[in-house]
């Protein structure tokens, strides 16, 4: 058999950094791991192809004619690729075969000969099975939960590291927690299932064997779902091989904010190499996170919760939303300021929406105020339901905060006063990139001599360098992200 794994394409968004990986040269943010870990699953004879349209320039005809099926994976956000993709895929007759949380959360097949819902651990053996069977089902369900200790390690073989601005691996699926927007539990359900340190040292061990050194994201849904497993279990054992390999990466992963109540864990994560954490904020309005059942955020300072994180060395990167039925008009302004004075530099603010699986997509339902299916895209202006607040006033309020929160002077304001108190922990000796450097000379040109924050770059360029030159890098790595989210928005803003 020849398998070509085909990614869809993202279109710009927040998440995929578009404008910003133009600066250091690279075409993706992160390989698509699913793909790889499916390709590993496959049998070893089977000739394997991956194509990444976020990182080709397009889909030949000869890529798909090679191959005797197509296995496509992709996220809500990607459907309209997809759809492209399935269409040249039957214009030139090769079946093809799609999975991932599109296919899985959707009623819709996309056009696509088979479809595999659920964990591809549990779905893709049946596939294969009917496959030699000569027997295909249009369908496969996926029943229960995977057993991630029998995940193998990704094909990274497939992938070109030097396409792309970080690597991923995953630990966990699944999350504790069950905030009603989030369709994370009806995927991977709510008890944390995990590999063993074993078996991520093991990943870890393939991708250096690659030459890579840089960032690489824990895509857990949240990395500190089971806090006891994480102390005792895997972090000793990962700060004793990054030890040991003088420390080639950074972490960043995804987690809840009762991380701030830990200080041994945020201790070993900082040990560790972990740099950066992303945390579900939401909103600064209690009356909300009732709404929406985020309990773990409730009854505290957030913006507390926020600075005893950072001074361990992570810094903390916050997404939150507006739209809930409980907003009203003055949520805007609070939300500003608290991402203003808890100095959040990457704040990723969306507006509401409700994916299929979801207790809040049932709920809407039942009064009737979904109106359409959901984007994937919450930068883009977009709801699938009907929400309380007037329309004009949700998204002019919106459209007023991101502008003034990624306005030059109040972003660069936001970077010099996280920076004035942030001391990142140092491992080892720093890892100098040639797309680093590229990044810097393009940063002072295009921010520093063209750009409209020239000034506000100046300014921060000069304080870093001689009052804070252990931050300087990050600096300038903010200033790029900048206009990255000022680019992304004016592109939303004028569709």
């Amino acid at each position: 058999m020849k398998i070509l794994l085909l990614y869809p394409k993202f279109p710009k968004t927040f998440w995929n950094f578009d404008y910003a990986l133009k600066f250091i040269s690279k075409k993706a943010s992160m390989p698509p791991l699913g793909l790889i870990t499916i390709a590993s699953m496959l049998p070893e004879s089977w000739e394997k192809k991956l194509v990444d349209l976020n990182v080709s320039d397009k889909l030949a005809d000869e890529d798909i004619l090679w191959a005797d099926y197509v296995f496509i994976s992709a996220m809500e956000i990607q459907k309209e690729s997809v759809k492209s993709v399935i269409q040249n895929c039957k214009e030139l007759g090769v079946k093809t075969v799609g999975g991932g949380p599109l296919f899985s959360c959707e009623d819709s097949d996309y056009g696509a000969d088979y479809v595999l819902k659920g964990e591809g651990e549990l779905t893709v053996p049946k596939f294969l099975l009917d496959l030699g069977n000569g027997n295909l089902q249009h369908i496969y369900s996926a029943e229960g939960w995977a057993d991630l200790t029998q995940t193998p390690v990704p094909s990274w073989n497939l992938i070109d590291t030097r396409r792309y601005a970080c690597l991923n691996v995953q630990y966990s699926r699944g999350c504790p927690f069950n905030c009603d927007f989030c369709n994370i539990t009806a995927l991977f359900g709510h008890a944390p299932r995990t590999k063993t340190a074993a078996q991520l040292i093991n990943e870890l061990e393939v991708i250096y064997q690659t030459g890579y050194k840089g960032g690489i994201f824990f895509v857990d849904d949240n990395f500190i779902g089971n806090k006891k497993k994480i102390k005792q279990e895997i972090l000793p054992v990962l700060i004793e091989w990054m030890e040991n390999k003088k420390y080639p990466f950074t972490f960043i992963t995804e987690v809840s904010i009762n991380l701030s109540d830990d200080g041994e864990l945020m201790n070993l994560m900082a040990k560790a190499g972990f740099n950066t954490v992303f945390v579900g904020i939401e909103t600064v309005s209690e009356d909300a996170l009732t709404e929406c059942n985020k309990s773990q955020n409730k009854n505290r300072d957030m913006e507390q919760c926020v600075r005893k994180i950072q001074t361990y060395g992570i810094q903390v990167q916050g997404g939150f939303i507006v739209g809930f039925d409980s907003d009203t008009p003055d949520i805007f302004h609070n939300m500003f300021e608290f991402i203003q004075h808890s100095g959040i530099v990457t704040a990723m603010v969306g507006l509401l929406n409700a994916p299929k699986g979801t207790k809040l997509y049932q709920r809407l339902e039942g009064e009737k105020r979904i109106t359409s299916e959901m984007s994937g895209c919450n930068t883009d202006y977009s709801m699938n339901f009907t929400p309380k607040m007037d329309v004009k006033t949700l998204f002019n309020g919106y459209k007023d905060m991101i502008n003034v929160i990624y306005s030059p002077e109040q972003y660069y304001e936001r970077v010099k006063m996280f920076l004035s108190h942030f001391n990142p922990v140092k491992h080892g000796k720093s890892h100098i990139h040639l797309s680093g450097i590229k990044a810097f000379i393009k940063a002072n040109y295009k921010l520093g001599i063209v750009g409209k924050e020239r000034r506000y770059y100046w300014k921060l360029f000069f304080w870093s360098l001689f009052k804070r030159p252990k931050v300087f890098p990050l600096a300038i790595e903010f200033s790029i992200y900048g206009f990255h989210f000022r680019k992304i928005f004016e592109q939303s803003t004028a569709i």
